[in-house]
């Protein structure tokens, strides 16, 4: 941790002239990405102002990712975010500085978005978290790329005890395969995360 810290701090002190220092956690499911960024964020909380942004906050309403007519692992890579909307109004404003951001913030109880300001300093420290970071539309705004590198098994032993909404075991398991570890190869084998990301972090 203390080496990652490190990492990001000595890039954060050559970033851009009067422009906020953006950093990428990335890895698949239940790597430990959220748990992370926590600790990240105690840690540089200390040097500079931090904002945290979780991508799963900005997926679409249900109807633009489920039975849409393509296959499910298709639905959660290329629909469960407006990727497009998400370059403009998020990636691009950062790289040009923009002082604040509006974004939609879903609300899974109602299946609907909320538009919330988030202020940003030119010296800020912006974490995002979240599942293909990497994929090509985004991976070349972030300053900064981290990638959670973690065992299927352990992963997916972390999955079922978050994802008990689902249903139990099997059903999640069957779930996985259809949906999310399809997409997850995908990307794996399109934008080959591992060896773009800046650093490796292996979970505990």
């Amino acid at each position: 941790m203390n080496e990652l810290v490190n990492e990001i701090l000595t890039k954060y002190d050559k970033r851009r002239a009067n422009a906020p220092y953006l950093v990428g956690v990335d890895g698949l499911g239940g790597a430990g990405k959220t748990t992370l960024v926590q600790q990240l964020k105690a840690e540089l909380e200390h040097t500079t102002k931090v904002v945290v942004l979780h991508m799963d906050n900005h997926i679409v309403e249900r109807t633009k990712r489920y039975d849409t007519g393509y296959e499910e692992w298709y639905e959660y890579y290329f629909l469960q975010w407006d990727i497009e909307m998400l370059e403009e109004e998020l990636f691009k404003k950062v790289y040009n500085n923009e002082s604040k951001l509006t974004l939609p913030f879903y609300d899974i109880s109602v299946d609907q978005h909320k538009r919330n300001t988030i202020s940003i300093s030119e010296d800020s420290i912006i974490l995002i978290e979240g599942i293909f970071l990497q994929r090509k539309e985004w991976k070349t705004y972030f300053d900064f790329i981290v990638f959670v590198n973690c065992s299927k098994e352990k992963r997916f032993a972390r999955i079922v005890k978050r994802d008990t909404y689902l249903g139990d075991n099997q059903i999640i398991l069957e779930k996985y395969k259809k949906r999310y570890w399809l997409a997850e190869d995908y990307y794996l084998e399109t934008e080959n995360p591992v060896k773009s990301a800046d650093i490796v972090y292996n979970c505990l």
